[in-house]
Protein backbone atom coordinates (compact mmCIF):
# COMPACT_ATOMS: atom_id res chain seq x y z
CA UNK A 1 0.00 0.00 0.00
CA UNK A 2 1.50 3.48 -0.84
CA UNK A 3 1.22 6.28 0.71
CA UNK A 4 1.10 9.97 -0.45
CA UNK A 5 2.46 12.69 1.80
CA UNK A 6 1.20 16.22 0.71
CA UNK A 7 3.32 18.29 2.82
CA UNK A 8 6.11 17.69 0.32
CA UNK A 9 6.65 19.65 -3.20
CA UNK A 10 3.60 19.91 -5.30
CA UNK A 11 6.21 18.55 -8.25
CA UNK A 12 7.86 16.00 -6.90
CA UNK A 13 5.57 13.63 -4.03
CA UNK A 14 7.14 11.34 -1.66
CA UNK A 15 5.80 7.61 -1.67
CA UNK A 16 6.43 5.44 1.88
CA UNK A 17 6.15 1.47 1.62
CA UNK A 18 6.01 -0.72 4.72
CA UNK A 19 9.59 -0.78 5.33
CA UNK A 20 9.73 2.80 5.66
CA UNK A 21 11.52 3.34 2.39
CA UNK A 22 10.59 5.90 0.54
CA UNK A 23 10.69 7.16 -3.06
CA UNK A 24 9.83 10.43 -5.35
CA UNK A 25 7.44 10.40 -8.46
CA UNK A 26 6.89 13.20 -10.58
CA UNK A 27 3.08 14.48 -10.00
CA UNK A 28 2.71 13.22 -13.81
CA UNK A 29 4.20 9.55 -13.05
CA UNK A 30 2.11 6.81 -12.41
CA UNK A 31 3.24 3.53 -10.34
CA UNK A 32 0.60 0.83 -10.30
CA UNK A 33 0.30 -0.76 -7.28
CA UNK A 34 2.09 -3.81 -6.73
CA UNK A 35 5.06 -2.29 -8.25
CA UNK A 36 7.88 -2.01 -5.93
CA UNK A 37 10.09 1.16 -5.68
CA UNK A 38 13.35 1.43 -3.42
CA UNK A 39 14.56 4.03 -0.68
CA UNK A 40 15.85 7.54 -2.74
CA UNK A 41 15.03 6.40 -6.10
CA UNK A 42 13.46 9.10 -8.33
CA UNK A 43 10.80 8.91 -10.77
CA UNK A 44 10.24 11.42 -13.55
CA UNK A 45 7.68 13.33 -15.79
CA UNK A 46 5.07 11.33 -18.07
CA UNK A 47 6.70 7.84 -17.07
CA UNK A 48 4.88 4.53 -15.90
CA UNK A 49 5.93 1.95 -13.73
CA UNK A 50 3.85 -1.09 -14.15
CA UNK A 51 2.69 -3.45 -11.20
CA UNK A 52 5.02 -6.44 -10.21
CA UNK A 53 7.91 -4.56 -11.26
CA UNK A 54 10.86 -4.22 -8.78
CA UNK A 55 13.38 -1.19 -8.91
CA UNK A 56 16.23 -0.89 -6.54
CA UNK A 57 17.32 2.32 -3.95
CA UNK A 58 18.46 5.61 -5.28
CA UNK A 59 17.46 4.65 -8.72
CA UNK A 60 16.81 7.39 -11.74
CA UNK A 61 14.08 7.09 -13.67
CA UNK A 62 14.05 9.49 -16.37
CA UNK A 63 11.11 10.95 -18.57
CA UNK A 64 8.62 9.08 -20.55
CA UNK A 65 9.97 5.82 -19.60
CA UNK A 66 7.87 2.55 -19.15
CA UNK A 67 8.69 -0.70 -16.48
CA UNK A 68 7.15 -3.43 -17.32
CA UNK A 69 5.74 -6.05 -15.10
CA UNK A 70 8.60 -8.55 -13.69
CA UNK A 71 10.92 -5.88 -15.12
CA UNK A 72 13.98 -6.29 -12.40
CA UNK A 73 16.30 -3.01 -11.74
CA UNK A 74 19.29 -3.23 -9.16
CA UNK A 75 20.24 -0.46 -7.53
CA UNK A 76 22.21 2.84 -8.45
CA UNK A 77 19.83 2.20 -11.84
CA UNK A 78 20.12 5.37 -14.34
CA UNK A 79 17.06 4.48 -16.76
CA UNK A 80 17.65 7.96 -19.53
CA UNK A 81 14.28 9.83 -21.09
CA UNK A 82 12.30 7.80 -23.20
CA UNK A 83 13.17 4.11 -22.64
CA UNK A 84 10.75 1.27 -22.41
CA UNK A 85 12.59 -1.55 -20.51
CA UNK A 86 10.16 -4.84 -21.03
CA UNK A 87 9.15 -7.71 -19.26
CA UNK A 88 12.26 -9.99 -19.17
CA UNK A 89 15.10 -7.11 -18.70
CA UNK A 90 16.77 -7.54 -15.41
CA UNK A 91 19.82 -5.04 -14.94
CA UNK A 92 22.07 -5.48 -11.84
CA UNK A 93 23.45 -3.10 -9.85
CA UNK A 94 24.97 0.57 -11.41
CA UNK A 95 23.72 -0.07 -15.15
CA UNK A 96 23.07 3.00 -17.43
CA UNK A 97 20.58 3.06 -20.02
CA UNK A 98 20.84 5.90 -22.40
CA UNK A 99 18.32 8.07 -23.66
CA UNK A 100 15.56 6.41 -26.40
CA UNK A 101 17.40 2.87 -25.68
CA UNK A 102 15.84 0.32 -27.07
CA UNK A 103 14.78 -3.34 -26.13
CA UNK A 104 13.29 -6.54 -27.38
CA UNK A 105 11.46 -9.58 -25.17
CA UNK A 106 10.69 -11.42 -28.45
CA UNK A 107 12.26 -12.36 -31.38
CA UNK A 108 9.22 -12.86 -34.04
CA UNK A 109 6.49 -10.55 -33.14
CA UNK A 110 3.79 -10.49 -35.20
CA UNK A 111 0.69 -8.11 -34.43
CA UNK A 112 -1.75 -11.11 -35.13
CA UNK A 113 -0.09 -13.54 -32.97
CA UNK A 114 0.15 -13.84 -29.25
CA UNK A 115 3.66 -14.62 -27.99
CA UNK A 116 3.35 -13.15 -24.30
CA UNK A 117 4.53 -17.14 -22.88
CA UNK A 118 7.88 -16.68 -25.06
CA UNK A 119 9.17 -13.60 -23.86
CA UNK A 120 13.21 -13.97 -23.83
CA UNK A 121 15.06 -12.83 -20.64
CA UNK A 122 17.88 -10.42 -21.04
CA UNK A 123 20.56 -9.53 -17.96
CA UNK A 124 22.47 -6.78 -18.14
CA UNK A 125 25.12 -7.20 -15.69
CA UNK A 126 26.21 -4.83 -13.18
CA UNK A 127 28.32 -1.79 -13.93
CA UNK A 128 27.28 -1.90 -18.08
CA UNK A 129 26.13 1.33 -20.04
CA UNK A 130 23.80 0.89 -22.80
CA UNK A 131 24.26 3.68 -24.90
CA UNK A 132 21.77 6.15 -26.53
CA UNK A 133 19.44 4.89 -28.68
CA UNK A 134 21.21 1.44 -28.89
CA UNK A 135 19.30 -1.31 -29.62
CA UNK A 136 19.67 -4.92 -27.06
CA UNK A 137 18.21 -7.94 -29.25
CA UNK A 138 16.65 -9.90 -26.58
CA UNK A 139 17.74 -12.80 -25.37
CA UNK A 140 21.65 -11.51 -25.67
CA UNK A 141 23.54 -10.70 -21.73
CA UNK A 142 25.69 -7.69 -21.48
CA UNK A 143 28.54 -8.27 -19.32
CA UNK A 144 29.54 -6.31 -16.50
CA UNK A 145 31.11 -3.08 -17.43
CA UNK A 146 30.73 -3.52 -20.92
CA UNK A 147 30.21 -0.74 -22.92
CA UNK A 148 27.53 0.11 -25.64
CA UNK A 149 28.22 2.45 -28.22
CA UNK A 150 25.82 5.24 -29.13
CA UNK A 151 23.40 3.55 -32.15
CA UNK A 152 24.47 -0.26 -31.41
CA UNK A 153 22.53 -3.02 -32.39
CA UNK A 154 22.89 -6.18 -29.92
CA UNK A 155 22.40 -9.12 -31.51
CA UNK A 156 24.81 -11.77 -29.78
CA UNK A 157 26.11 -11.86 -26.17
CA UNK A 158 28.58 -9.14 -24.75
CA UNK A 159 31.27 -10.26 -22.90
CA UNK A 160 32.53 -8.57 -19.32
CA UNK A 161 34.18 -4.86 -19.96
CA UNK A 162 33.72 -5.17 -23.81
CA UNK A 163 33.41 -2.40 -25.95
CA UNK A 164 31.22 -2.82 -29.12
CA UNK A 165 29.67 -0.46 -31.37
CA UNK A 166 28.29 -0.73 -34.82
CA UNK A 167 25.28 -2.60 -36.93
CA UNK A 168 25.46 -5.32 -36.14
CA UNK A 169 27.33 -4.55 -32.77
CA UNK A 170 30.92 -5.78 -32.77
CA UNK A 171 33.86 -5.17 -30.63
CA UNK A 172 36.64 -2.67 -30.69
CA UNK A 173 38.10 -3.03 -27.33
CA UNK A 174 37.69 -3.18 -23.78
CA UNK A 175 36.44 -0.70 -20.94
CA UNK A 176 37.56 0.32 -17.44
CA UNK A 177 34.59 0.37 -14.68
CA UNK A 178 35.31 4.09 -14.72
CA UNK A 179 34.48 4.25 -18.81
CA UNK A 180 38.13 4.47 -20.31
CA UNK A 181 39.20 2.69 -23.14
CA UNK A 182 41.78 0.09 -21.82
CA UNK A 183 45.20 -0.02 -24.07
CA UNK A 184 46.78 -3.84 -23.00
CA UNK A 185 50.31 -4.10 -22.95
CA UNK A 186 52.80 -6.95 -23.93
CA UNK A 187 52.41 -8.62 -20.92
CA UNK A 188 48.28 -8.05 -20.87
CA UNK A 189 48.45 -5.13 -18.57
CA UNK A 190 46.26 -1.86 -18.63
CA UNK A 191 45.64 0.52 -15.70
CA UNK A 192 42.52 3.27 -16.35
CA UNK A 193 43.94 6.70 -16.54
CA UNK A 194 41.47 7.96 -13.87
CA UNK A 195 41.39 5.38 -11.17
CA UNK A 196 44.59 3.77 -11.43
CA UNK A 197 42.94 0.11 -11.20
CA UNK A 198 44.95 -2.62 -13.20
CA UNK A 199 43.23 -4.72 -15.58
CA UNK A 200 44.69 -8.07 -17.04
CA UNK A 201 43.45 -9.87 -19.97
CA UNK A 202 44.12 -12.90 -20.96
CA UNK A 203 42.14 -15.89 -23.00
CA UNK A 204 40.50 -12.94 -24.60
CA UNK A 205 38.85 -11.86 -21.03
CA UNK A 206 39.29 -9.19 -19.04
CA UNK A 207 39.33 -8.61 -15.25
CA UNK A 208 40.13 -6.94 -12.48
CA UNK A 209 43.77 -6.97 -10.71
CA UNK A 210 43.10 -7.49 -7.22
CA UNK A 211 44.74 -5.40 -4.84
Amino acid sequence: MVIINFQLSIILCTFANKNNMSYQIHETAIADEGCIIGDGTTVWHFSHIMSECIIGQNCNIGQNVVISPHVILGNNVKVQNNVSVYTGIICEDDVFLGPSAVFTNVINPRSAVCRKDQYKKTYIRKGATVGANATIICGHDIGKYAFIGAGSVVTKPVPDYALVIGNPARQIGWMSEYGHRLYFDSQGKAVCPESQQVYLLKNNQVSKQEE
